[in-house]
């Protein structure tokens, strides 16, 4: 009775750990709506262009590249990537102010956008993207300070 019991359980961990494998790999496909090259246009200074590229690099990676430019110099890089990790999609930012990448845990999913968190990181804490039509709005936000970055699909 007892290796039923056990076999039993365990039957059940592998199914329930099976099911949201596959849901997770399912939510990460459903994130194909951020590829592609997109432009800030909300910037403040005139003088400063700022984009942000995604591109599909694995099964369940995409990694990005983040730019502000003055010009044709380049003032400011972050390279990110969304993956999955264990069980969970993570939103991996890396900055220059940061001596390792910080990984927000997705919140929330659904069509054309998803919310990520890490309560513990100084700022942003809670980063947010939604698509709506070819306009892509990403908002930081965290200890009663928000930003928020409006892109254009770019034509290529």
């Amino acid at each position: 009775m007892k290796h039923i019991l056990t076999l039993s359980l365990t039957l059940l961990v592998t199914t329930c750990v099976s099911a949201q494998s596959d849901k997770t790999k399912s939510d990460f496909s459903s994130l194909s709506w951020l590829e592609g090259k997109w432009t800030r246009s909300n910037i403040k200074n005139p003088e400063r262009t700022a984009l942000e590229l995604w591109k599909k690099t694995g099964e369940y990676e995409l990694t990005g590249l983040g730019a502000t430019l003055k010009g044709s110099d380049t003032v400011f890089v972050e390279k990110l990537k969304i993956v999955i990790q264990g069980n969970e999609i993570h939103y991996v930012a890396d900055v220059p102010e940061n001596p390792n990448p910080v990984h927000f845990v997705f919140t929330k999913i659904g069509p054309n956008l998803f919310i990520c968190e890490n309560p513990q990181h100084d700022f942003p804490k809670k980063i947010a993207y939604q698509l709506e039509g070819y306009t892509l709005k990403a908002e930081t936000s965290g200890d009663g300070k928000v930003q928020e970055l409006v892109f254009v699909k770019a034509k290529n």
